[in-house]
């Protein structure tokens, strides 16, 4: 999550002349033979050297911050959606069901790959304007982890202290849980042995990742500075054409037929060498396409060619998956390929659609996009405490699952947005939820002075 417009800087004569230089690639559109394929990449009969060209020195990816702020809405509503399924949850409406699961899984399998490839983007945006520098490391480190350690302590316990009375019957006050929860209390555990890991992070668990994907990243850019330009000059010559679609999920596929069954994603950082194949490979990915061109021949512009082919093949193994669950426990040869295969399909295809779709239709600059993307990382925050909050106190007025589920949303939005407008103007809790200090609202509550408020 990041509060700032995400921008690319050009500092090399010969990428700025490159993204000028008239281009000789056809690009297949109904007037040929292969409209299909045309259709399907979203082109007519054109020439590269028809693409807008990229401003040369500072070219605002506006798609990317709209990009992050629907998938940080997305994902408040997934997690409403998991008070009512049957899947394991924090909490459990007496109305869960398999109902709206179909839905569920339309969004579960790239939801935080589309998050990550972003946040990859960001970061490296940051270090083209700061470099690999230990600044850049400190900035950084009180972005995440100081939210992070403030979430453990103070947003997430409620949480925790709500999911021991209802699955294990607590009846102590929060006070005596908090006693427990901060002494790393073992005894909240089920009928197989899993015990509750106290204190946790829960939702937040993302800031950690994401921590060490950029200390990592920082470290190699520290030894390697050219690094990110190299892979990123790799990636555009190997996803060129339908290389875009296939590589990838060949790769993720791998991935978890090698790696799902020995390590679950455990969310702990430590062992979770599957969520790291995948989470650290997104985010590779989204920082070296920060320093491609947005050229024709640029990662980002083959999503834009491939957005309807990538959404076509991300909704047909979604429905495959719905409608032939079975395919993802399925442990016989060759059945036992076809669900992770699928499964890949639809989470990097809906990647490609979701960005190159966003190229096309959210370009736009204003007010509203500057106020959600610095509300997105505080939302974010607090959203998951107050739906789990708010559940439990409506759990006795015994609602309509359908008219309860609405409230639960609109309580949750507005909820959240009254504590993101207390946060902008207090200056000691900005830094608590991810924002810059230099943000200060003056008495009268008219707009604040103009800042620029780093990444978060």
């Amino acid at each position: 999550p990041d509060t700032q417009p995400l921008r690319r800087v050009r500092q090399d004569a010969g990428a700025r002349r490159a993204t000028q230089a008239p281009g000789f690639a056809p690009v297949l559109g109904p007037a040929s033979n292969a409209w299909p394929v045309a259709f399907l990449a979203g082109k007519s009969m054109t020439w590269a050297s028809d693409m807008p060209a990229a401003d040369t020195r500072t070219d605002r990816l506006i798609f990317l911050d709209w990009v992050r702020i629907l998938a940080f809405g997305v994902l408040l509503f997934y997690h409403v959606g998991m008070y009512y399924v049957s899947w394991d949850f924090h909490i459990k409406s007496p109305h869960a069901d398999r109902t709206i699961e179909p839905l569920m899984r339309l969004f579960n399998p790239w939801r935080m790959d589309l998050l990550f490839l972003v946040s990859g983007s960001a970061t490296s945006f940051m270090l083209l304007r700061d470099g690999a520098s230990g600044t850049f490391l400190r900035r950084r480190a009180r972005r995440l982890l100081i939210p992070l350690l403030f979430g453990m302590l103070v947003i997430v316990p409620p949480q925790s202290w709500l999911e021991v009375t209802q699955k294990h019957a607590y009846n102590g006050s929060y006070a005596e849980f908090m006693g427990l929860y901060l002494t790393h209390y073992k005894g909240f555990c089920d009928a197989t042995s899993r015990c509750l890991v106290l204190p946790t992070w829960n939702h937040l668990w993302f800031l950690p990742y994401l921590a060490l994907y950029t200390l990592l990243l920082w470290l190699v850019l520290r030894r390697w500075p050219a690094s990110l330009e190299r892979l990123g000059a790799w990636l555009s010559k190997s996803l060129q054409g339908p290389g875009l679609l296939i590589w990838p999920v060949l790769y993720l596929a791998l991935t978890s037929l090698l790696l799902r069954g020995s390590f679950p994603q455990n969310y702990s950082v430590w062992g979770d060498w599957f969520a790291h194949s995948q989470y650290l490979a997104m985010f590779l990915l989204g920082a070296s396409a920060a320093r491609v061109p947005t050229t024709s021949a640029g990662i980002w512009q083959q999503m834009v060619h491939w957005r309807r082919a990538g959404l076509l093949l991300a909704l047909t193994a979604w429905l495959m998956l719905v409608t032939a669950p079975w395919l993802l426990r399925e442990s016989h040869w060759p059945v036992r390929y076809i669900g992770p295969l699928a499964y890949s399909m639809q989470q990097w295809c809906a990647i490609v659609a979701a960005l190159g779709f966003a190229q096309v239709h959210l370009t736009r600059e204003g007010p509203a996009r500057r106020y959600l993307t610095e509300a997105v990382f505080p939302v974010y925050i607090i959203h998951q405490t107050l739906i789990l909050v708010l559940a439990h106190s409506l759990a006795p007025l015994a609602l309509n699952p359908v008219l309860e589920g609405i409230l639960l949303v609109a309580l949750t939005v507005v909820l959240s947005f009254v504590v993101f407008e207390l946060v902008r103007r207090v200056r000691w809790l900005r830094p608590l939820f991810g924002l810059s200090k230099k943000g200060r609202w003056p008495s009268n509550g008219s707009s604040p002075t103009k800042q620029r408020t780093p990444p978060a």
